[in-house]
C-alpha cells in the first residue's frame, strides 16, 4: 500500500496556520460571544466594568411574547426578514438569474456581453457606492421620478412610502449576477445534442426547459437557493439606503442586531440576538443538506 507523500506531523504543520487562524477569529469570537448572551454587558456604566451573570434574561426579553411582533422588537424583524430574503433572494436573485441565463444560452454578441458586463458590475461595485447611487435614482427628485414625471406619473418618495419594496428591488439588482453565472455554468454543461434533438422533435421553448434543462439544474439551484438564502438573511446593505426606517419598516435581523448591540450599547442581548441569527442560518443549511442527501439517496 502506497503511503502519503507527507507523514502525519508534516501534514498538521502546514494546517497550523490555518488553524491558528480559525481559532483565533472564529472559535473564539463564538465562545465569546455566546458566554456574553448571559451576561448584562454594556459599553457604559456600571455593567460595562463589572457585568453581571442574568442567565437566560436576554433571551427571555427577546422572545417576549407581549412584545414579539411590535415594531422594533425581534419577532417583527424576523417577519420583515422573511419577507426580505423571499422577495429579494428566492423570487428575485435566483428567479432573474436563472431567467437571464436561460434567454441567453448558447447566444454569442454584443447584447449577451453587454447583460453579463452590467449584472457583474453591479454585483462587484462597493456597497456603499452603490447605496448612494440607488439613493440618488429612489429620491424623491430623484432619477427614477423624474422619468416617471416624463410620462405624466408624480413618483412619490419610494424609500419613505415603500421602503421595502425599495430594499427588495435593490438586493435584487445586486445579487442577481451570481445566481446568473451559477447557471450559466451549469447549462454550458449540458450537451447540446439534448436541445437540438427537441428541436427536431418540434418541443417548444417551454418544454424543453421543463423536461431537459430544469432536471439537470436542480442540484444547482438547491446550492443556489441555499447560498442566496443565508447571503440575504445575512446582508447588511440595506441599512445603508434607510437604516432600518422609517418606523423600523426596514429593520430586518441583521440591522436589529447592529441597533442592540452597537447602537444602544446592550452587548449581552446583542450577543443573544447574534445567537439567534446563527441558529437559524444553521437550521436553513441543515434543511438544505437533509434535501441534498435524500436527493442522492432517491438517485
Amino acid at each position: 500500500m502506497q503511503r502519503g507523500m507527507l507523514s502525519r506531523p508534516v501534514g498538521l504543520l502546514f494546517l497550523a496556520p490555518a488553524i491558528v487562524f480559525i481559532a483565533v477569529f472564529l472559535v473564539y469570537p463564538f465562545f465569546s460571544i455566546f458566554q456574553m448572551s448571559f451576561t448584562n454587558t454594556t459599553l457604559v456604566g456600571v455593567n460595562a466594568v463589572n457585568p453581571q451573570f442574568v442567565g437566560f434574561d436576554n433571551y427571555v426579553a427577546l422572545f417576549n411574547a407581549d412584545q414579539w411582533m411590535r415594531r422594533g422588537e425581534m419577532g417583527f424583524s424576523l417577519l420583515l426578514t422573511a419577507q426580505f430574503v423571499i422577495g429579494s433572494g428566492l423570487i428575485g436573485q435566483a428567479v432573474l438569474g436563472l431567467f437571464i441565463a436561460v434567454l441567453l444560452h448558447n447566444r454569442r454578441g454584443f447584447t449577451r456581453e453587454l447583460v453579463f458586463t452590467l449584472a457583474i458590475a453591479a454585483w462587484i461595485i462597493p456597497d456603499v457606492v452603490v447605496a448612494f447611487a440607488w439613493f440618488a435614482y429612489l429620491a424623491p427628485d430623484g432619477t427614477l421620478n423624474n422619468l416617471l414625471n416624463t410620462l405624466g406619473i408624480a413618483g412619490p418618495d419610494w424609500l419613505f412610502k415603500h421602503p421595502m419594496i425599495s430594499i427588495i428591488f435593490f438586493n435584487t439588482w445586486r445579487g442577481a449576477a451570481f445566481s446568473m453565472l451559477l447557471f450559466s455554468s451549469a447549462l454550458s454543461s449540458i450537451p447540446p445534442s439534448q436541445l437540438e434533438t427537441a428541436d427536431v422533435l418540434g418541443a417548444s421553448g417551454w418544454q424543453k426547459f421543463r423536461d431537459i434543462l430544469l432536471p439537470q439544474l436542480t442540484p444547482y439551484i438547491l446550492t443556489d437557493l441555499l447560498l442566496i438564502t443565508l447571503w440575504t438573511f445575512n446582508t447588511f446593505t440595506p441599512f445603508l439606503l434607510t437604516g432600518g426606517g422609517p418606523s423600523y419598516q426596514t429593520d430586518v435581523i441583521s440591522i436589529f442586531t447592529y441597533r442592540i448591540g452597537l447602537r444602544f450599547f446592550e452587548f449581552g442581548k446583542g450577543s443573544a440576538a447574534a445567537m439567534v441569527v446563527m441558529i437559524i442560518n444553521l437550521a436553513i443549511a441543515s434543511i438544505y443538506l437533509l434535501v441534498s442527501r435524500s436527493r442522492k439517496v432517491r438517485a
